[in-house]
C-alpha cells in the first residue's frame, strides 16, 4: 500500500506524488537545448526527487542522453586533492551504473580510461570531460550535481570556471552537454569571493511549491487507491495553511490518513482538519527544525520578521539585503504580489511566533485582578461558549494594570511585546477550554488573524500596530471582508499603539450583517524616570 512520504526522495511505486509535469517538460526542454540549469531552493522542496524523475525522462528521448548525478554533500570539508579524487571515483561509479541500467557493458576503451586516467584539480576536470566526450561518442552527458553548497568553498571558484568554459566550447562538442547544478544556496551565497560570478551563463529554474491543482492531484490518487475521499473545504484549508510547501502538505496527509485512526469508509472532514492541524502546530518534526534553527541564526531575524507580519508599510523584497536574502533561502520569506517580504505560509508565522515568544513571560500571574475571584473559565457561558468580548476587555485592563512592566518580558523586542502578550493570553485560554487556535495569514500586510475555533463557533481576532488613523480604519474594512468570507458574525480586532503619548480607545461599531469590537492598546515604551532625594536636603 502506498504511503505518504516526508523523509527523503518519493518513488511513485511506494508513494502518492504530484507528477509535476509542466515542469519536468520544461527542465527536459532545457537540457534538450544543451542549458546548464541551476536551481537553489529550500530543503524538503522535492528537489532531489524531480531532479531523478527528470533524468529518467531523458531515456525516452530519441536521442541518447548519457545522465549521471553526483552529490556534494560529503565535500564541503575536504581538501582539493580529495575534492576531485572523490569527484571522479563518483563519475566512474555513475557511468558504470548507467551501463547495467541499460544492461550493456562498459566497453574496453571507456574502461580502461576510468581506470587510469585521474582528475587532480580544476583544468585535468576540463581535460578528463574532454576525452570522455570521444569514448561516448554519440552520447550526450547530462550531469545535475546534488546538494551543490556542499563543495569546498577552496574550490569553487576555479570549479566553474572550468564549466563556463565547456558552456561556451562548441555545443556539438560540449561535455557536459547539460548540467543541473541543485542546492540550497544560491552560488553568490558560496562566498567564494566578491567579483563576478564565474558561472554567469547559469539558467535559472524554479521549483515552485504545490498548487491547489497539484495538492487536489496528490489527494485524489490516495482516495482512488483507499476509497477515503476529502472534502472539498479541507483540501482548499490544507493549500492555504501550508501554500503548497510539499513537506508540510505530505505531512497534513500523513497525519489525517495514518495517524488519526479514522474509518476508511468515512470522509474526511473539517473536524479531521482541525485536529490534524493542531497536532502539527504543537509537534517537533524535521521541516520545523531546520526552520526553528535558521531563524535563531541572528538576532536581526526576529526584528524584521515581526515587523513583516506587524507592520502595514511592509518590507521591501530586496534580495540584496542580506538578512532577507538569507530568510528567503530557508524557504521563510517569498516575495508579495506588490513586491513586499511575505512569511511564505500560516503554519510557518504560527511557529516563529512561538519560537520567540517567552515561555515564562513572568506576568502569568497578574492576567486577573488581584482583588477578583476570576479565571479563565469565567469567560464561558453556562452552555459552554466563549466570552470573547470581556476576555479581551480584561486583556486591555491587564496591560494597562502592569504598564512599565511590559518592558521587562525577557528577550522581547519592546516593539512587538504587545503581540507576544496576546498570543500568549490567548493560547493559555484557548487550550484550557480546550478550543483550537491558528493563524490565517490573509492578502496584505502587516496583520495577524488568529481563528479560534470551540464548540463549533469561530472567533476572529485580528491584530496590529499602530500606523495612523487611516491604516486603523483600513484594518476594520479588512476584517470586516474577511468575516464575512468565513461567515462569521464577530470580529476583533486590537491595535497595539506605541507613541509617546497614546490614547487608549474602545468601540463597537455594528453593521448589518456583523459586529467590530476594536481595541486600541497603549504600550508604555520606558519606565517611569527615577527621582533621586539628596539625604542631606539638597
Amino acid at each position: 500500500m502506498k504511503t505518504f512520504e516526508t523523509r527523503g526522495p518519493v518513488d511513485a511505486a511506494r508513494n502518492y506524488v504530484v507528477k509535476r509535469t509542466t515542469e519536468l517538460a520544461d527542465f527536459v526542454n532545457r537540457v534538450k537545448q544543451g542549458r546548464y540549469i541551476v536551481i537553489f531552493a529550500p530543503r524538503q522542496t522535492g528537489k532531489t526527487t524531480f531532479f531523478r524523475w527528470a533524468l529518467d525522462a531523458l531515456a525516452d528521448e530519441e536521442i541518447t542522453y548519457f545522465p549521471i548525478q553526483l552529490d556534494f554533500e560529503e565535500y564541503k570539508n575536504v581538501s582539493p586533492d580529495d575534492f576531485y579524487y572523490y569527484l571522479q571515483k563518483d563519475i566512474h561509479k555513475e557511468i558504470e551504473s548507467v551501463f547495467e541500467k541499460r544492461d550493456e557493458t562498459l566497453f574496453h576503451n571507456l574502461n580502461q580510461f576510468l581506470e587510469n586516467t585521474k582528475i587532480t584539480n580544476h583544468v585535468s576536470m576540463r581535460e578528463f570531460f574532454e576525452e570522455l566526450a570521444n569514448l561516448l561518442k554519440h552520447q550526450r552527458l547530462v550531469i545535475v550535481i546534488d546538494e551543490f553548497d556542499g563543495i569546498p568553498q577552496i574550490v569553487v571558484r576555479d570549479f566553474l570556471h572550468s564549466l563556463r568554459r565547456i558552456y561556451l566550447s562548441d555545443v556539438e562538442a560540449r561535455c557536459p552537454f547539460s548540467l543541473g547544478i541543485v542546492g540550497v544556496k544560491s552560488i553568490t551565497q558560496l562566498n567564494y569571493d566578491r567579483s563576478t560570478s564565474p558561472i554567469n551563463i547559469q539558467d535559472e529554474f524554479a521549483l515552485p511549491n504545490f498548487t491547489l491543482e497539484q495538492v487536489q492531484e496528490l489527494l485524489a490518487e490516495y482516495t482512488e487507491a483507499v476509497g477515503q475521499p476529502f472534502a472539498a473545504e479541507v483540501i482548499e484549508v490544507l493549500h492555504k495553511q501550508t501554500a503548497g510547501q510539499p513537506f508540510l502538505v505530505n505531512r497534513f496527509a500523513q497525519i489525517l490518513t495514518e495517524e488519526l485512526d479514522i474509518p476508511k469508509t468515512e470522509c474526511i472532514e473539517m473536524a479531521h482538519f482541525s485536529e490534524a492541524h493542531t497536532q502539527l502546530l504543537r509537534e517537533q518534526n524535521v521541516n520545523i527544525q531546520h526552520l526553528i534553527t535558521n531563524i535563531r541564526k541572528h538576532p536581526r531575524f526576529e526584528t524584521l520578521l515581526m515587523g513583516i507580519v506587524s507592520r502595514d508599510r511592509g518590507v521591501d523584497f530586496n534580495l540584496d539585503n542580506e538578512f532577507i536574502s538569507e530568510l528567503a533561502t530557508y524557504g521563510i520569506l517569498g516575495e508579495g504580489a506588490d513586491g513586499m517580504c511575505e512569511v511564505v505560509n500560516p503554519i510557518y508565522q504560527y511557529r516563529i511566533m512561538k519560537a520567540f515568544q517567552p515561555v515564562i513571560n513572568g506576568l502569568e500571574c497578574e492576567y486577573f485582578p488581584e482583588d477578583a475571584e476570576t479565571d479563565f473559565l469565567d469567560y464561558l457561558t453556562f452552555d459552554g461558549q466563549i466570552r470573547l468580548q470581556p476576555l479581551l476587555d480584561n486583556f486591555q485592563s491587564f496591560i494597562a494594570r502592569v504598564g512599565y512592566r511590559i518592558l521587562q518580558v525577557p528577550e522581547t523586542p519592546k516593539e512587538f511585546v504587545g503581540q507576544y502578550l496576546l498570543f500568549a493570553y490567548l493560547e493559555q485560554f484557548v487550550r484550557l477550554v480546550h478550543g483550537r487556535m491558528y493563524l490565517e495569514v490573509q492578502a496584505g500586510r502587516g496583520r495577524m488573524d488568529l481563528l479560534i475555533l470551540h464548540n463549533l463557533r469561530k472567533y476572529i481576532v485580528e491584530t496590529k500596530i499602530w500606523e495612523g488613523e487611516r491604516s486603523y480604519t483600513a484594518g476594520k474594512k479588512q476584517l470586516a471582508a474577511y468575516m464575512r468570507l468565513e461567515e462569521a458574525v464577530e470580529g476583533y480586532y486590537i491595535v497595539f499603539d506605541h507613541r509617546q503619548n497614546p490614547v487608549p480607545r474602545t468601540e463597537t461599531e455594528t453593521f448589518t450583517d456583523l459586529t467590530i469590537r476594536s481595541y486600541v492598546i497603549p504600550v508604555v515604551q520606558e519606565p517611569p524616570s527615577q527621582v533621586v532625594i539628596d539625604k542631606g536636603g539638597n
